[in-house]
C-alpha cells in the first residue's frame, strides 16, 4: 500500500504541476493576444476555467493525501488517546462517505447524464461530460486516501509519513 499510495502522490502532484503549467501558458496567450494584437482568443477563457476546476479537485484530493486538509486535524489536533483515536475514526469514515457519495456517486452520475445528452462547451466543443469527470476522479482519489487513513487510525498510527502541513 505504500507504494501505490507513493505513485498515487506523484500522479496527482505531476498532473497538478502539468495543469498548471498549461493554465498560465494559456493565460499569458489570453493576455497577449487580447492587448497586443488587440484580437483576444476566443477558447482561452473557458480553457482556463476548465483546467482550475480540475486543479481545484485534483488539489484537494493531494491535499487530503498530505493531510494538508484543515478539517482532518482541528478537532484531534487536541484530543488524545482513545479520544483522539475514537474523532479520527469518526471523521475520516465521515469523509470517505463524503467521497463515496457524493463525489463519485453524484460526480459519477453527472458525468453520465453530461455525456448521454452529449452537450459540449461552446468554445472548445468539447464534451462537459470529460470536463465534469475530474468531480468522481477527485472523489476516488479523496476515498482511497480515506481508507489509508482509517487504517491508520484503526491501528493507532499517527501517520509520521505525511505529517500534516502547519494549517492549523
Amino acid at each position: 500500500m505504500k507504494r501505490l499510495r507513493e505513485v498515487i502522490d506523484g500522479l496527482l502532484g505531476w498532473s497538478i504541476c502539468l495543469l498548471m503549467a498549461v493554465m498560465v501558458i494559456n493565460v499569458l496567450w489570453q493576455v497577449f493576444t487580447r492587448f497586443v494584437l488587440r484580437h483576444p482568443s476566443s477558447f482561452t477563457e473557458e480553457a482556463a476555467r476548465y483546467m482550475m476546476i480540475w486543479v481545484g479537485l485534483l488539489g484537494s484530493a493531494y491535499a487530503s493525501g498530505k493531510k494538508a486538509h484543515l478539517a482532518l486535524d482541528l478537532v484531534t489536533a487536541r484530543l488524545h488517546g482513545a479520544r483522539k483515536r475514537a474523532s479520527e475514526l469518526f471523521i475520516h469514515s465521515m469523509v470517505l462517505l463524503f467521497a463515496l457519495a457524493v463525489l463519485v456517486g453524484g460526480g459519477g452520475r453527472l458525468v453520465w447524464i453530461q455525456l448521454k445528452l452529449g452537450q459540449q462547451s461552446a468554445a472548445l466543443e468539447v464534451k462537459l461530460g470529460y470536463i465534469y469527470l475530474a468531480v468522481p476522479l477527485a472523489g476516488v482519489f479523496i476515498a482511497f486516501y480515506s481508507i489509508l487513513a482509517l487504517r491508520e487510525a484503526a491501528r493507532g498510527h499517527n501517520d509520521a509519513a505525511h505529517p500534516p502541513s502547519g494549517l492549523n
